[in-house]
């Protein structure tokens, strides 16, 4: 299988940075953690923008540095985006996109220019200045940039970090789209969980310059031995199909092999795939399965791991009959009373489910 192996080792002034994984390539890797944690350390090492000493990296079967060669960033075949947008200011951003489009011979662009425009909706941006963007319309041009170059492998260093509240909203489903129109790989940089709920396939979780946790993100978001599980906003992902629609109540369902999930209606084909977010503190816990209730989502579980986050709090991990692992937030006296322990057979109660994709 293809995949992309980074091992990077270095003295960045007082900073240690010492890191090794490896990542299928394909999909959506987060490289998570802290500010500080060396997230844009381990880019700029990818890109060759910084040479460390002791490092390997490959991507696919094509070595991009080891202990006898290092290839300069010029010529790595990847597309950067940083977190700020850094677009020419004298060019149009038509002719922006065709400054790194057109560096690319001809037989070797994979991805037509007109897709690119279409999926980020930016066909109508084309003769307007860069001064004249707004913070998300820039950073949508910068992605379009990276994606001309063909890249085999595409970079993402906090790209919405300098966005507001309602930039990044808006420009999160073009990112999501990304993953299904195009087969680039992505190693994405965030500290910001909700982000990486949204668009990562897998994690990687850095913490002072070395890797404390890799995996797919389903799993690591929901592990109780890492900081994330302690995050006011920790939640779980489960990913289903969409089986059917509700036209009288205005539900979707979305079927898991461990039960149904509604939310509300949305216009998605039956059989797409659908990924959902459920908040640890939306799930509320039942020895049985109720029927006189207002909660319509109420799946079987099993307890496998607990975790005291307060005096008055506790965290439950729980697994679903297709394997698939739910984070509930407790109170330490409700789990007392229920005699909470692992192994133990119970009914999750969800109050609140979020459609990612």
């Amino acid at each position: 299988m293809s995949s992309i192996e980074i091992r990077l080792r270095s003295q960045l002034g007082d900073f240690s940075l010492d890191v090794s994984f490896e990542t299928p390539a394909r999909g959506v890797t987060a490289l998570f953690g802290r500010s500080g944690s060396g997230k844009t350390s381990v880019l700029r090492a990818v890109a060759g923008l910084v040479k460390t000493p002791q490092g390997l990296v490959r991507v696919n079967d094509e070595v991009w540095q080891d202990e006898n060669r290092f290839r300069p960033a010029h010529r790595r075949p990847l597309g950067y985006v940083f977190q700020e947008a850094s677009l020419f200011p004298h060019l149009s951003v038509r002719r922006n996109l065709e400054y790194g489009w057109r560096r690319v011979p001809e037989q070797e662009r994979q991805i037509p220019f007109h897709d690119v425009v279409e999926l980020l909706g930016i066909g109508t941006l084309l003769q307007r200045t860069t001064q004249s963007l707004s913070g998300g319309e820039r950073q949508r041009i910068a992605i379009a940039r990276a994606l001309l170059t063909s890249p085999r492998l595409l970079l993402m260093d906090e790209p919405l970090s300098a966005l507001d509240h309602g930039a990044k909203q808006t420009i999160l489903p073009y990112l999501e789209s990304l993953h299904d129109e195009f087969t680039i790989p992505s190693l994405y940089v965030s500290h910001d969980p909700n982000e990486v709920a949204r668009l990562a396939d897998r994690m990687v979780v850095l913490e002072q310059g070395k890797v404390i946790a890799e995996g797919d993100a389903a799993t690591i978001l929901t592990r109780l031995d890492l900081p994330l599980a302690g995050y006011d906003d920790a939640a779980s992902l489960l990913e289903g199909t969409v089986s059917s629609h509700d036209h009288t109540y205005h539900l979707t369902w979305i079927s898991t092999h461990g039960g149904r999930i509604a939310i509300a209606r949305e216009d998605l084909p039956v059989g797409r795939r659908a990924r959902v977010q459920i908040q640890a503190r939306d799930v509320s816990l039942s020895l049985r399965a109720h029927s006189d209730t207002s909660i319509i989502n109420i799946l079987p579980a099993k307890v496998i791991d607990t975790h005291d986050i307060s005096q008055t709090q506790m965290l439950v991990r729980l697994e679903m009959d297709d394997g698939q692992t739910l984070l509930s937030r407790i109170t330490r006296r409700s789990a007392l009373g229920m005699g909470i322990r692992e192994g133990m057979h119970l009914y999750a109660q969800v109050k609140s489910v979020a459609l990612l994709s």
